[in-house]
C-alpha cells in the first residue's frame, strides 16, 4: 500500500450513539488500491487495472496543465522511441476499454485512471449506490481477458 499523507475524515455512522465514526483514508492510495486493500477486487483484476491505467498514463492521455519542455529523446523501457511507444499504449488503451464493452467502461475510466471513488463515479453516472463496484468487477474481468491474464 503507498506512503503518503493522511487525512481523518468524519462521517456518521447508523447507529452509533455519538452519529460520529473516524475513518483514516491514505490520500496517495487509488480507488482500485482501496478495493483491493479490503479484498474487494482479486489480484487479476488489480493487474489489469494496473496495466489499463500504465497505458493511459503512457499514451498521455490525461489533461496536461503545463507545457511540455523535454528536449531529446527518452527511454521508454520497451526499446520504442517517445513517439512510438505512446501510440503502442494508446491503441492497448483503447483496446481494453472497447473489449470492457459499452456500459462497462465508463467507470473503469472514472475509478481506474481519472482516479474518482466509487461514490462519485455513480454519482457521475447517475447510478443507485453500490451498483458501481459490481459493474467495475465486470469491466476488470474483461481488461483481464485482453491483457491475457491468467
Amino acid at each position: 500500500m503507498a506512503q503518503g499523507k493522511r487525512l481523518l475524515v468524519e462521517r456518521p455512522m447508523p447507529g452509533d450513539a455519538s452519529g460520529r465514526r473516524r475513518v483514516t483514508v491514505n490520500l496517495a492510495e487509488s480507488p482500485l488500491g482501496w478495493l483491493r486493500a479490503r479484498g474487494q477486487v482479486s489480484d487479476r483484476q488489480y493487474e489489469a487495472g494496473e496495466r489499463l491505467r500504465a497505458d493511459w498514463t503512457v499514451a498521455e492521455l490525461g489533461p496536461r496543465v503545463t507545457m511540455r519542455w523535454e528536449l531529446g529523446a527518452r527511454s521508454t523501457g520497451e526499446g520504442l522511441d517517445p513517439t512510438m511507444a505512446q501510440i503502442s499504449a494508446r491503441r492497448r488503451f483503447e483496446g481494453a476499454l472497447a473489449q470492457a464493452g459499452p456500459g462497462l467502461k465508463d467507470i473503469a475510466w472514472r475509478v481506474i485512471c481519472a482516479g474518482e471513488g466509487m461514490e462519485a463515479a455513480e454519482s457521475a453516472l447517475g447510478w443507485p449506490k453500490r451498483a458501481g463496484r459490481l459493474v467495475l468487477l465486470m469491466a476488470l474481468d474483461r481488461v483481464a481477458d485482453y491483457y491475457g491474464l491468467g
